[in-house]
This record gives structure tokens, sequence and C-alpha cells, in this order.
């Protein structure tokens, strides 16, 4: 497999799983993550760790995909919405950012191209010190078309989308930081994101989950009495459920919460 997934302790480790090609992005590796997605949303998971065997997160698109691109009906290939109101190139992004949990990458070595498209999926990313990012489809005289340009612009200043995007530079660690396609760096990106996916697993999954849809709602709409309501729906729906007070209780028995 390409792709593995393994849950344990409530947690979902995705793990792109091609170390041998830096974890390229082949159509075998798409079809994966994709079914791993849908595997998750039908779990109970309450946080996914994101992230590449070896040395690198993910490479990019694997270049042997090129020739058969030629080859193809591009309109089919392209154009046609398989998944919703996407390709199946798309979801390979969008799909990740769509789930009802969060999701935590771990970024070490090269985030290049569509990798950089899936990493900006997640709602955390943690940087290893030699993390490199880049939005890298200008070099093969492309667009970002996999996702990236409904999410890039949720963490990226415009002029910022516009020169990383016109020139494919490569950014370390500390210049993505300071951008934000980081959200912080450690020494081991791994060990550290998996510290914060298990610290949202032990949260109120069913507060963790309105969390992550009113962030949506804020990021998709300007109008302050839709993002106010949305807060009081949000709000209303959690005050006296079992999760909640289940944290109430743990928090006044000084012990760890316990949720289904």
């Amino acid at each position: 497999m390409t792709v593995t997934l393994e849950i344990k302790d409530h947690i979902a480790h995705l793990t792109l799983n091609r170390p041998d090609k830096m974890n390229a992005v082949s159509e075998a590796l798409l079809a994966d993550v994709l079914a791993a997605v849908e595997q998750i949303a039908a779990s109970k998971v309450r946080v996914v760790l994101l992230s590449g065997a070896g040395k690198a997160f993910c490479a990019g698109l694997d270049t042997s995909n090129f020739q058969r691109f030629l080859s193809e009906d591009l309109d089919e290939l392209v154009m046609t919405r398989t998944h919703g109101d996407c390709n199946a190139f798309q979801a390979f992004s969008l799909a990740l950012h769509d789930l009802p949990v969060p999701v935590v990458a771990a970024i070490q070595g090269p985030c290049f191209g569509a990798g950089m498209q899936l990493a900006i999926a997640a709602d955390i990313r943690v940087a290893g010190p030699e993390a490199q990012f880049s939005i890298m489809e200008m070099k093969w005289g492309l667009i970002p078309d996999m996702g990236g340009m409904v999410l890039f612009p949720r963490v990226l200043r415009s002029d910022v989308l516009r020169y990383l995007t016109y020139t494919h530079e490569v950014v370390s660690a500390d210049k993505a930081l300071g951008y934000g396609l980081a959200t912080e760096l450690a020494e081991d990106a791994h060990a550290r994101a998996l510290e914060i996916a298990t610290d949202i697993a032990g949260k109120s999954p069913s507060a963790i989950r309105a969390a992550k849809r009113l962030i949506g709602t804020v990021e998709s709409t300007t109008e302050r009495a839709d993002i106010l309501m949305e807060e009081s729906r949000e709000q209303r729906a959690l005050i006296g459920t079992k999760d909640q007070m289940e944290t109430v209780m743990a928090r006044m028995q000084k012990r760890a919460a316990v949720y289904d």
C-alpha cells in the first residue's frame, strides 16, 4: 500500500508510504489517500495525524504521471467533477480538509507541489528543522490545481501567495513559519505533532467537532450576524450534553475525562 492507516487511542495515523520515491503522489497514492479519508470519516476517530514515511513529507506529483496526462482525454481527467464539486486531484486535499475532526501534519524534508497542497489541508502543521516548502507547479509550467487555491488564501497574504506561486521558491522551515505555511517548528516534528494530536484526542469530541465547524463558518463568511448566530447555535447544541457534562465533572474531580 502507498498509504498506511492505523487507528490507535482515537487518533488516525495516516502515513504516505512511498519513502523510496520521497512519497511522490502517484495515481495509486492519490486513490489510497481518498480511500483512507473515507474510512476515517466513517469512524469515531477524534483527530488525524498526517505524515510521510522516510525523509520527506511529499516531494510532489510523481513525474512519471506526466506522460500519461499527455495521452489521456484531459477534459475527462481534469474537468469532470468526480467527487462532488472536485475532480479526484482536488479531492486529494479537500477531502482531508473537509473531515469533521482536526488534522495535524508532521512535515519533514521536502513538502512540494501536490504535497504542499495536501499539507495545507491540515488544521495544524508542525515542521522539522530540515523541512522545505514550495508551491512547485510553476516549475513545470503549471498552476496549483489540487485544491490549493481554496486553502492557500486562508493562511497566506495575497502578495505572499502570488510570490510563492509565481516563483516556486523553496522556503525554509523558518521562513515558512513566518509566512504561515507552518504553525510551529519542532526538532522532532512527528513527536510534537503526536503530542498535539494526543491533547486534542483527550478533549470533548463533540466540542472539538463543533469548534472545527465554527471556524469553517468564520473562514467562509464576513457577515457578523451569521458568525454570531453560528456561535450561539453551536454552543446551544453543546450545553448539557453527555460530553460537556463529563468534561465539567472530570475537571471538578481532577481526573481525566472519559468519552464514548
